[in-house]
């Protein structure tokens, strides 16, 4: 029996998302904890977000990869993300005041939030913010259709958010690499020297040179003082490749800090 652990509670989207890895799920209450359940083996998978469409990269999932874990990203997966405005049974628009979700849920919605002049207020999840909500007529949240489902509420408005390419990227992670598969991506951290002039542009020709696409570039504080970054980079290929292998050691002789997050199939 494979367990994996997820970003909880149940009726969230990465409820949502650890769904479709399997049945025997445990929820955590923080990205962390998802992570350190998989470090210390409580469980073989776990399954956290790592980047919205809309908002960017979900930064604690980034940083603790870089800095706290040392696990590979084993899958990708992308649902979009439909918005819901959750209420108790029979509610109206009319009645509601407040308005209940996770701060992206609320930054993602923000002109249904404005055009109804509801009051907006913060919750530690979208399913939290659901649950909460339970009989108060006036008070509604914003959540996906499982948490309706399971606290026994209905969906007044479905797709609320402002855009409708709303996507969010999980990953999955585990202590392995996923075996090869011909349709693989590869994920890998490092910083530069800052006092040689070119060097991120340097890095990333090297992946020109070798005909590898990038297929994403982000950058997030190394921790370690102003000025000073990591970069996070996605491109085509197996860290078994015996080109990706050669990529990795002329990047490794030109960076000070090579971290290589795990080599999985592209979704």
């Amino acid at each position: 029996m494979t367990f994996i652990s997820f970003l909880g509670p149940k009726g969230t989207f990465t409820h949502e998302a650890a769904c479709l890895v399997g049945d025997e799920l445990v929820p955590y209450c923080t990205i962390p904890a998802v992570l350190e359940s998989v470090n210390n083996d409580e469980v073989e998978f776990g399954v956290v977000p790592i980047e919205n469409s809309i908002e960017g990269p979900v930064g604690i999932t980034l940083d603790s990869l870089a800095h706290k874990f040392d696990l590979k990203i084993h899958r990708e997966i992308i649902i979009p993300i439909n918005q819901n405005l959750i209420v108790n049974p029979g509610c109206k628009m009319e009645d509601i005041e407040d308005i209940y979700s996770h701060s992206q849920a609320i930054a993602q919605c923000q002109e249904f939030i404005n055009r109804n002049k509801i009051q907006p207020h913060y919750a530690v999840s979208t399913a939290k913010a659901t649950k909460d909500i339970i009989g108060f007529k006036n008070k509604a949240a914003i959540g996906n259709r499982i948490a309706a489902q399971l606290y026994g509420l209905e969906i007044l408005e479905a797709n609320i958010q402002d855009t409708d390419n709303n996507a969010t990227r999980f990953v999955v992670v585990s202590k392995n690499d996923h075996e090869i598969t011909g349709r693989d991506k590869t994920s890998i951290i490092f910083s530069i020297y800052e006092d040689r002039p070119g060097g991120l542009y340097n890095i990333l020709g090297i992946f020109q040179k070798n005909s590898i696409n990038l297929t994403k570039i982000e950058s997030r504080p190394s921790k370690k003082g102003l000025g000073k970054y990591l970069f996070f980079v996605d491109f085509n290929g197996h860290i078994e490749d015996s080109v990706v292998q050669d990529i990795l050691r002329e990047i490794d002789d030109n960076t000070y800090f090579l971290k290589v997050l795990g080599s999985y199939p592209e979704y």
